[in-house]
């Protein structure tokens, strides 16, 4: 009877070790493989960032976008691949879309008990500079695209002085000031959405002009001032329907200007300063819609 318990014992002994190794060996793993994930999500946010650093050059300036690509992710952990790491990609335009592939060793700590002294972590992302079909933070002035340096010969043309007319355009009671929310404005809205640009996304289409604007009111003139040497956004429209309260713009697209000084009173004046290139708060959509390009481009992650 004696040697028997004792047999159990040692039996017992041994599973108890056994049982010990398989949950030390978990828990190890355990460790790891968190840790593991936890490289794995740095690697992708370096992805990520270098994509979008990337595209702000694009589509104009392809090696400039793989430069800052690579400059950014170098700075940020490394890994890109020696081939292929950075390439560009034609998704709407050509060279549109930069895409960044990183591959990262992320050692063990843990399981080097299995013999499994690292993991390989991999990251993807493609970043796209395109014309939005949405925009946060529009001004609401107006701008024709028959602007001479936005339609002329090998036009749209930037950093070009130039001046935009304020006043009666087109048609009667359009003074080039839009309704931008659709609803009752007056002077403390035309002045915060001039100072500040509209609080929101606004897609193209049809926006009503705002015949009962002024540019004269204090709000309004500070407003301007305080934009002097900055970059606003305005829309592009192609045609101007109705009259008075009744007109509308058909906004097409939108375009940076840099304003330098200006001079409005009542419902006339003009704004002096330049066309910018621009990357911009804005929306992109999933398809080609060929929009016309100002020099307005979003920068977004895509697939």
């Amino acid at each position: 009877m004696t040697a028997r318990l004792r047999n159990e014992s040692g039996q017992a002994i041994l599973m108890t070790v056994l049982f010990l190794t398989v949950i030390v060996g978990a828990a190890a793993m355990t460790v790891d493989v968190g840790s593991w994930y936890q490289q794995q999500r740095q690697a992708q946010a370096t992805a990520d960032a270098a994509a979008l650093a990337g595209a702000q050059a694009l589509p104009a300036d392809p090696v400039q976008a793989q430069t800052l690509a690579a400059q950014y992710a170098t700075s940020n952990g490394g890994g890109v691949l020696p081939n292929g790491g950075i390439v560009l990609r034609s998704d709407f335009e050509p060279n549109d879309t930069v895409v960044v592939n990183i591959s990262k060793s992320a050692p063990s700590f843990f399981a080097n008990i299995f013999a499994i002294s690292h993991a390989t972590v991999t990251a993807t992302a493609a970043a796209r500079a395109g014309v939005p079909n949405q925009v946060d933070g529009v001004a609401p002035i107006v701008v024709n695209k028959d602007h001479p340096l936005l339609s002329g010969p090998g036009c749209p043309c930037f950093d070009v002085p130039t001046t935009l007319p304020l006043g009666k355009d087109g048609a009667p009671g359009a003074f080039g000031l839009v309704d931008l929310n659709g609803g009752s404005n007056g002077t403390p809205e035309l002045a915060d959405w001039i100072e500040n640009g509209y609080d929101g996304y606004l897609g193209l289409g049809d926006y009503q002009s705002d015949p009962g604007a002024k540019f004269n009111p204090a709000p309004v003139q500070d407003a301007l001032s305080s934009r002097v040497g900055t970059e606003l956004l305005f829309p592009v429209y192609d045609t101007l329907t109705g009259g008075g309260a009744n007109a509308e713009y058909d906004v097409i697209g939108w375009v940076g200007f840099y304003l330098t000084s200006f001079d409005a009173q009542g419902n006339s004046g003009d704004l002096s300063g330049w066309f910018t290139k621009v990357i911009w708060n804005g929306l992109q959509s999933n398809t080609n819609q060929h929009l016309p390009d100002f020099g307005v481009y979003s920068v977004e992650l895509v697939n």
